[in-house]
């Protein structure tokens, strides 16, 4: 008898954290893409996994930086890791289900740096100059103007040229952050950051996104500056360049506000013994990569707002 009770109880739990899986930001569900998963660039990636856990498609770069952060003083501010899994003859990495806590959440994903593409890719694509026709596209669905009579002509841009002027464009060149997107506990998605750039309008984007609620500020300001001790602290940080990499912003109607860092998909070493500030400029060959200057800035609008 107790053993049946025991099922029910496990049965009805799952069945709580299946529903709560139409949340995430970042799981596939088995009958639909939710908007926020192919807005955020997501899409295809995630799956639910079993017991509250996500599944995220195989990287081993991703599984690496995982695995060294478990042991690393940054470990509470990342998704708990447990390791490989294999699902209907895919790969994927195992990982804790960040939302599994929260009521109908409000999420936004904030990516972080002066830049999301890596020195070896820059290197790789001017190496191998190819032209982009994709790229074109993308440049003038954001502004018709923005590539030169010659681009136009061939239709056609070249990767460098497009990653460095898509930087160009946001807060990540002006604020070493940008916000990526925003889901609101209504369910309403929004992606429209490309051009976010002065620290007016992030503002304006954050008192949305948290509905003017200073104690949900306070909290996400209390976090932020708790993570920020953690990576002057990180041995894994100092010696890692960390690219296109975000930070998860999560908070529900009862208070509850957490971030964690996600995505370290693009974090790579460091070769004979560098270490990076991540507050220097970047200059290409340094490898900086602005993380902690984009940290500082988000803070300190965090502590504005909370305070006006």
């Amino acid at each position: 008898m107790k053993q049946r009770d025991g099922s029910r109880a496990r049965a009805k739990a799952w069945k709580k954290l299946k529903t709560m899986v139409h949340w995430s930001p970042f799981v596939v569900s088995f009958k639909k893409r939710y908007p926020w998963v192919q807005l955020a660039g997501h899409a295809g990636n995630f799956r639910a996994g079993a017991y509250g856990r996500v599944l995220k498609k195989f990287c081993a770069r991703e599984q690496w930086c995982l695995q060294c952060l478990m042991q690393d003083s940054l470990r509470p501010h990342v998704p708990a890791y447990f390791g490989p899994a294999q699902q209907d003859g895919e790969s994927y990495n195992q990982m804790e289900d960040l939302l599994a806590g929260f009521e109908a959440p409000s999420i936004m994903d904030c990516k972080m740096g002066v830049r999301t593409y890596l020195e070896e890719e820059l290197r790789e694509a001017r190496q191998q100059p190819r032209l982009r026709h994709d790229m074109y596209e993308k440049m003038v669905a954001v502004n018709p103007g923005a590539p030169t009579p010659e681009e136009h002509a061939q239709r056609a841009v070249l990767k460098p040229r497009y990653m460095q002027w898509r930087e160009s464009l946001s807060s990540t060149a002006t604020l070493g952050f940008r916000i990526e997107g925003i889901k609101k506990a209504d369910g309403t998605c929004s992606t429209n950051f490309k051009e976010t750039r002065l620290p007016e309008q992030v503002v304006e984007a954050l008192a949305d996104f948290v509905a003017g609620d200073r104690t949900i500020l306070r909290s996400y300001l209390g976090r932020l500056e708790e993570l920020r001790a953690a990576l002057e602290q990180s041995e894994f940080f100092k010696t890692h360049e960390v690219v296109g990499s975000s930070l998860l912003f999560v908070h529900d109607q009862t208070g509850l506000a957490k971030v964690w860092m996600i995505d370290f998909g693009k974090t790579v070493p460091l070769a004979g013994g560098q270490t990076l500030t991540h507050r220097l400029p970047w200059v290409e060959g340094n490898r900086e990569d602005g993380y902690l200057w984009g940290l500082d800035n988000l803070i300190a609008i965090f502590s504005t707002m909370a305070q006006e």
